[in-house]
C-alpha cells in the first residue's frame, strides 16, 4: 500500500501531548500542504495562522475552560474535564484556519485544507487532532486580545484548528464502517 493511503489508515485523533516543540521544518512542510488544498474556483478564501507559541496556547486553553466552566450545560466542559481538562490537550502548535465571509463553498474548502495538514502532519510522524473548540477563546471576553496577538484581523472568521505535536498517547484509527459504503455500477 502507498504511504499516503497508509496515513489516512493510521491516523487518529490524537488528545494528549507531550507539549515539546515541533522543528520548523516539519511546520513549513505542513504549511506548505495547507496551501496546496484545492479550492471552489481556485478562490483560496482561507488564511492560515501557524501558532507556534506555547504560552500563547496555554493562555487560550485557560481562557477556554473559564468559559466552559462557567457555561450553564456543562456537557463540553465534561467532555473535556475527562479528556485530561484541556481543550488544547498540551499541544505545541495550532493551525489556526481562517476563512472570508461570504464565498458559498468556503467551509468545504477549509475542511479538504484541515485534512491536507492533518494528513501532512501524520506523514511527517507528528500526531494531529481537528479542534472546533480553539474558536472558544477568540469568541470569549478576551478574544479581540487573542486575535490580535496571533494576527486575526476583523475581515476573517474561525474555520477550524488542528493542534499537531508529539503524543503522548497512542489510539487505533477507528474501524471502517463497511455499511456505509455502496458502488454503484
Amino acid at each position: 500500500m502507498n504511504e499516503m493511503l497508509n496515513c489516512i489508515k493510521r491516523r487518529f485523533s490524537c488528545r494528549g501531548y507531550d507539549g515539546a516543540p515541533v522543528e520548523k521544518a516539519a511546520l513549513d512542510a505542513i504549511a506548505s500542504a495547507a496551501l496546496a488544498a484545492p479550492s471552489a474556483m481556485n478562490l483560496q478564501p482561507w488564511r492560515v495562522i501557524v501558532v507556534n507559541n506555547k504560552d500563547i496556547i496555554d493562555e487560550m486553553d485557560a481562557d477556554a475552560m473559564e468559559i466552559l466552566a462557567a457555561n450553564p450545560d456543562k456537557s463540553g466542559y465534561n467532555r473535556i474535564m475527562e479528556r485530561g481538562g484541556k481543550v488544547f490537550y498540551n499541544a505545541p502548535c495550532l493551525f489556526l484556519i481562517l476563512k472570508q465571509p461570504g464565498p458559498r463553498w468556503a467551509d468545504i474548502d477549509c475542511g479538504i485544507m484541515t485534512q491536507n495538514i492533518c494528513l501532512a502532519a501524520d506523514s511527517l510522524g507528528l500526531d494531529n487532532v481537528i479542534v472546533a473548540m480553539a474558536a472558544i477563546p477568540f469568541n470569549g471576553p478576551r478574544g479581540d486580545e487573542f486575535k490580535k496577538r496571533v494576527g486575526w484581523t476583523d475581515d476573517w472568521e474561525f474555520g477550524m484548528g488542528v493542534l499537531v505535536g508529539h503524543g503522548n498517547m497512542t489510539k487505533e484509527p477507528h474501524e471502517l464502517d463497511m455499511s456505509k459504503l455502496s458502488f454503484v455500477e
